[in-house]
Formats: C-alpha cells, structure tokens, sequence
C-alpha cells in the first residue's frame, strides 16, 4: 500500500464501562485509543451471515496501517459518522503491512 493513499485522518474507539459515583449504575461508553491515517472508500457489497440469519450492509473499507489490536469491537469516527467493524483483513502478502476493515454506518451498542 502506498502512504499517499491513507490521506483520511480517522479516529480508533474502544467499548468501554463507566460507573456513576452517584447510583452506581454501569453504562456502557467509548473510549479514543487515537488517531491514526487511512484510506476510506465507499462501497455497496451487501454481507450476508445465513447461520446467524443477520443481514449487515458493508457501506465502506477503512484501510489503516497493521495494529494487533484492532478487532470488530471496535468502532471508527470520521467525519462525525460512526464506523462499526464488520471484520478485519490482514493484506494478502505478508499479513503486517495493514488492514481492510469492511464497516457499516450507524450507532454501536458496544
């Protein structure tokens, strides 16, 4: 992957808890783990899981440098649209160079 291509300035999230001081009561938040540069391109592949008879719609694939610690737990912002992970793919060639995230649009439970 050349760098010239990972031109989008994106933002890695993680689900994290948090408790009230006050009731006690745990919510369920997100967490920046950074800032890091990618590639965003929109697609229109639809990803059908017939096991779990779950229907998601990849909308975009996020190409980011390799992290170990990415998973489909995570969740992207950019431009103040929320990302979720569908999956992660390592490149074909050696598996370290980076990652292809296909991500659908919309809010995350977490």
């Amino acid at each position: 992957m050349q760098a010239g291509k990972l031109r989008h300035r994106i933002s890695l999230q993680q689900p994290d808890k948090s408790q009230s001081p006050t009731t006690g009561s745990v919510t369920d938040t997100w967490q920046s783990i950074g800032d890091v540069w990618a590639e965003v391109a929109a697609s229109s592949a639809r990803e059908f899981s017939a096991a779990m008879a779950v229907q998601s719609e990849i909308t975009t694939r996020i190409t980011i440098r390799y992290r170990a610690d990415i998973t489909s737990k995570h969740r992207i912002l950019y431009r103040g649209k929320i990302y979720n992970i569908e999956g992660v793919l390592p490149d074909p060639v050696s598996g370290l160079d980076y990652l292809t995230l296909p991500c659908s649009e919309g809010v995350s439970d977490g």
